[in-house]
């Protein structure tokens, strides 16, 4: 019997709701929750990214204003537009959109947003709070987006196998945090994979949850699950394809079609973990209001 889907979509549009009745509380206390969001140069993806971000925002009734800067901008002036975000009560959340431009550090970029403004969640601070399981910071939005399809999808993680394909600090590293925290929807046994692992597929033949978050399509294949596992597609990559009018398609990194002839549940792709992103993003969004008006 092929695999359960897991309707990103579906479950992305239930966190919407739920963030949608909050901003409304707020606005009832006067409260407008605002993000900004900060796009350097135009990278087409990075345009259709933030254009998606801003819609949905909007959307929730969360006041939303992109400032796009040039491409040869120095990152001196970059910092110094952080820090006068930062300074502004008026705004609640600050995104600057990846990649940056080469000249300019990400991390150090990423250090300047304000810890309670970073709905993103990649401060240093909230980093670390999130490897010590204090829930007063953010979460990086695709791994808690990818949690909380789990959890809304009767996924069992307490004791389970976790291999996680892939060590980046934006999905690999922060996911592995998340789910070996002493909590509800978490206490997994994780094994964290990447280039250098030697017989990757042992390792992921025995997983009861397989997340793929490397970027290389269709690298998991078949032979690499568990019979009834949980298989999770964080993967977004271009492939060639003629009939399309781009020329390319966007795949995951699983195989799909072949994958969920063995799995017990598994994301689409598209359609699974994306919707998941921008809707833990203006999830946080909101509560960084509601902090700020405690």
């Amino acid at each position: 019997m092929p695999a359960e889907i897991i309707d990103g979509t579906a479950i992305a549009e239930e966190v919407h709701r739920e963030t949608a009745a909050r901003v409304t509380a707020l606005k009832a206390r006067g409260i407008q929750p605002a993000v900004t969001f900060v796009r350097v140069g135009e990278d087409p993806a990075s345009r259709a990214y933030v254009s998606r971000k801003h819609k949905k925002a909007e959307e929730l009734g969360i006041r939303s204003d992109t400032i796009v800067l040039d491409e040869k901008t120095p990152e001196a002036e970059l910092l110094a537009l952080i820090a006068r975000l930062n300074a502004d009560p008026a705004i609640h959340g600050i995104l600057i959109q990846a990649p940056l431009p080469s000249h300019i550090r990400e991390q150090t970029v990423f250090a300047t947003v304000a810890p309670h403004k970073d709905v993103d969640g990649f401060h240093p601070v909230n980093v670390g709070k999130l490897l010590l399981g204090d829930d007063s910071g953010f979460r990086p939005c695709t791994p808690a987006g990818v949690h909380h399809l789990m959890i809304r999808s009767g996924v069992e993680t307490r004791g389970a196998e976790v291999a996680i394909v892939g060590r980046g600090n934006i999905v690999g590293k922060p996911m592995a945090a998340i789910l070996l925290q002493k909590a509800p929807h978490c206490d997994a046994t994780i094994t964290l994979l990447h280039s250098r692992s030697r017989d990757i597929p042992a390792h992921t033949r025995r997983a009861d949850i397989l997340i793929a978050a490397l970027g290389k399509a269709h690298f998991v294949t078949a032979d690499m699950v568990k019979p009834g596992a949980c298989v999770i597609d964080v993967g977004v990559n271009r492939v060639a394809d003629p009939a399309s009018p781009r020329g390319y398609r966007l795949t995951g990194d699983v195989d799909f079609e072949k994958v969920r002839a063995v799995a017990g549940k598994i994301t689409p792709n598209p359609g699974g973990v994306g919707p998941m992103t921008i809707a833990m993003l203006m999830a946080n969004t909101a509560r960084a209001a509601a902090m700020a008006h405690p």
